[in-house]
């Protein structure tokens, strides 16, 4: 079903504000969404720099900037910083369950603490349910919901594609009041450790802008590959 990426028609979209960066105008390269996509072909995509969002796959093409870097993690090389395998340790009483979908109204109402708390300054800002859905959704059959609970109580929840070489981290939202276990971080230690399990290279994790505070945490991650010049290297 796959088509040669030869075949692939992409668009670019008028420049706009960009999410990141207030004093930049973004313009977005974008597959055509009557593209039929499988794994393999969202697979190759990914390992040119493209992610998705909802049913789009998409890659920063601006003009005047390339501040947006894709970033991921070598699993097989990484090693837990020591604030990092405190973080591990502290979370060590969490149940992690997998589910086939998010459209349940626990989850929902987690984003929604979440959006409100963290990110009402953001593009998600209020929460609504048919955006986190499309946004959110299982666009090629590759996508797992991976749930942490605290007890009985949902505090996490982990959206994650499964590719051919790696794990691609999606979106993960937790609940705001639970600061002490830096549950952010702590999906992300989780994450890795799972691609490990299932014999995966990499775990994708979108992009790094270095003048962005929201995007740097992914520095913290080492070693990290950047996506520069039409390759994947070593971050210096």
């Amino acid at each position: 079903m796959t088509s040669s990426m030869r075949d692939l028609k992409v668009y670019t979209t008028y420049p706009h504000s960009c999410s990141y960066l207030s004093d930049q105008e973004a313009t977005t390269l974008f597959v055509d969404p009557r593209q039929p996509v499988d794994k393999l072909l969202y697979s190759n995509l990914s390992l040119l720099g493209f992610r998705r969002s909802g049913n789009h796959i998409y890659r920063p093409h601006c003009t005047h900037c390339e501040a947006c870097i894709p970033a991921r993690i070598p699993v097989a090389e990484f090693k837990p910083r020591r604030g990092q395998a405190r973080t591990l340790k502290r979370n060590e009483d969490l149940r992690v369950r997998r589910s086939d979908d998010l459209r349940d109204d626990e989850a929902f109402d987690l984003y929604c603490r979440y959006i409100e708390l963290r990110h009402a300054d953001g593009d998600m800002y209020p929460p609504d349910r048919e955006q986190y859905e499309s946004f959110l959704n299982d666009a090629w059959g590759c996508t797992h919901y991976y749930r942490f609970h605290d007890n009985q109580s949902l505090v996490a929840l982990a959206v994650v594609d499964e590719l051919q070489d790696g794990l691609s981290a999606i979106y993960t939202f937790f609940d705001p009041t639970c600061d002490k276990r830096s549950l952010g971080s702590y999906a992300i230690l989780w994450q890795i450790e799972r691609a490990r399990a299932l014999g995966l290279e990499y775990l994708y994790l979108g992009y790094w802008i270095s003048g962005c505070k929201k995007m740097a945490y992914k520095s913290d991650y080492q070693p990290l590959e950047l996506y520069v010049n039409n390759r994947w290297s070593p971050a210096p």
